[in-house]
């Protein structure tokens, strides 16, 4: 490593030697700063959602106005992990780390000055849609991360790193209502916020590393995009990580306008369901990688779905105890998966390089570089579930009076991700299949299980 330019030039994670020797020392290092700049990020991103709840009546936004405003966060949130996760390969994970940290003032200072009565919903829209940046700090964290750690240690560090990004949410929630309870303003809120991005940029000029192997290596992307596997687990992250963030951004709304709640009674509540969703996210990687992400990910998506079923019933019987328990459990269930979900994506690249007849660190840097690549990709896709959601409830109180058809088409989801996660990656081929498929072949669908 050169100590002018943080680089360091040789990275071995899966000799185990230099792992406990050097590396798991500077891995968890590089953890620590970087998640802490992520979860600065997802306090900026979900900013909206706790902002609206200060938005009044003397504000002249309606119920389906805070929707899309939330919707169109949340989207460009979506969108901006695909250059952030590319960003590591061109600069460098310390440096893109600073940029990014650095580039959350810009929302948060816009907000701060127009965040008031008298202001046009367009502002509001223009300066929200800052915020998205937020967003991007997770595709760029993780794609950083991945490549500090071993296989046999991804599902947790993973876990760890964006559950400690994750938490983000109901930290900004609980000063939200902390300072709502002190009748205090939004710019209150803002203010709180401003100094602490500019010590999440200090410290990881400090104290973060850059990979050189990770450096220049953009044509990762290409062949992650072509590959059918990223295409798939984002399709199933939108299950996972779309529900949190989407329920955390919809959560406090639904209860203002389907049960009435006042802003600080939402504020109460709504911290809960992204805390526990939060925490439990690096027990979902753990899970993983004891039994394997695809089992986890499997029955997950069956006690989300049994969920939200209930969450039909309860919206219908306007039963608010009965509504906010499952809600929240859900939330619980969505981290679980986000984490599970995660540690399935570097088994996989691993199993597809085994196929493929690598072995040993060929195998292993194989794998670091479509699953780094790719998890930019899938994390932008998959926060696109968010949208869907902050959307249907839109539509569905615009059409209803109550988010009971937004639920049902949620069920109806988590359904086809069962499907597909079982259908794709547990589903043993007959032998019949198997006789037919080349050795490679066979041998690649018969390992996707233990991912």
């Amino acid at each position: 490593m050169t100590a002018a330019g943080k680089w360091i030039e040789h990275w071995d994670p899966e000799d185990e030697t230099f792992w406990r020797e050097t590396g798991e020392k500077v891995a968890r290092r590089n953890l620590v700063f970087s998640v802490l700049s992520e979860h600065i990020g997802f306090s900026i991103w979900t900013l909206w959602s706790v902002l609206v709840l200060f938005m009044g009546p003397e504000y002249g936004l309606t119920p389906a106005d805070k929707f899309l405003l939330t919707s169109m966060v949340t989207l460009v949130g979506a969108v901006v992990r695909v250059p952030y996760t590319f960003a590591v390969a061109v600069f460098g994970g310390r440096n893109w780390t600073i940029v990014s940290a650095s580039l959350l003032l810009i929302p948060t200072i816009a907000a701060f000055v127009v965040m008031k009565p008298g202001t046009s919903f367009d502002t509001f829209l223009w300066i929200g849609l800052l915020a998205g940046i937020g967003g991007g700090n997770f595709a760029s964290s993780m794609t950083n991360i991945n490549a500090f750690f071993p296989l046999r240690k991804k599902g947790w560090a993973l876990g760890l790193n964006a559950g400690g990004g994750n938490i983000g949410v109901p930290v900004i929630q609980l000063v939200a209502l902390a300072i709502i309870g002190a009748s205090g303003g939004p710019r209150v809120l803002l203010g709180i916020y401003i100094p602490l991005i500019l010590v999440a940029a200090v410290l990881a000029a400090l104290f973060m590393d850059n990979l050189t192997s990770v450096k220049n290596d953009t044509g990762a992307a290409k062949d992650a995009a072509r590959d059918w596997h990223t295409w798939i687990m984002a399709f199933l992250y939108i299950g996972t990580f779309g529900s949190f963030i989407g329920y955390a951004f919809a959560f406090g709304q639904v209860l203002q306008v389907q049960f009435g709640r006042t802003p600080l009674q939402a504020a109460y509540l709504t911290f809960i369901g992204p805390l526990l969703g939060s925490l439990i996210r690096p027990v979902g990687g753990w899970l993983a990688d004891r039994y394997g992400g695809a089992k986890i990910t499997l029955w997950n998506f069956v006690a989300m779905a049994t969920a939200t079923a209930i969450l039909v019933v309860a919206s219908m019987e306007k039963s608010l105890p009965l509504f906010v328990t499952v809600f929240v459990v859900l939330f619980v269930l969505s981290g679980l998966g986000n984490g599970s979900t995660y540690k399935m994506i570097p088994g996989i690249f691993q199993t597809k390089a085994l196929a493929k007849g690598l072995e040993g660190d060929e195998a292993a840097a194989y794998g670091r570089r479509l699953s780094g690549a790719s998890m930019g990709l899938i994390g932008a896709v998959g926060a696109l579930g968010g949208v869907g959601i902050n959307l249907a409830f839109r539509q569905s109180f615009l059409s209803s009076g109550s988010g009971t058809g937004a639920f049902v088409a949620f069920l109806v989801f988590y359904g086809l991700c069962f499907a597909a996660t079982w259908a794709v990656y547990l589903r043993r081929p007959t032998a019949q299949a198997r006789a037919k498929a080349s050795a490679s072949e066979a041998k690649s669908q018969l390992s996707y299980a233990e991912v």
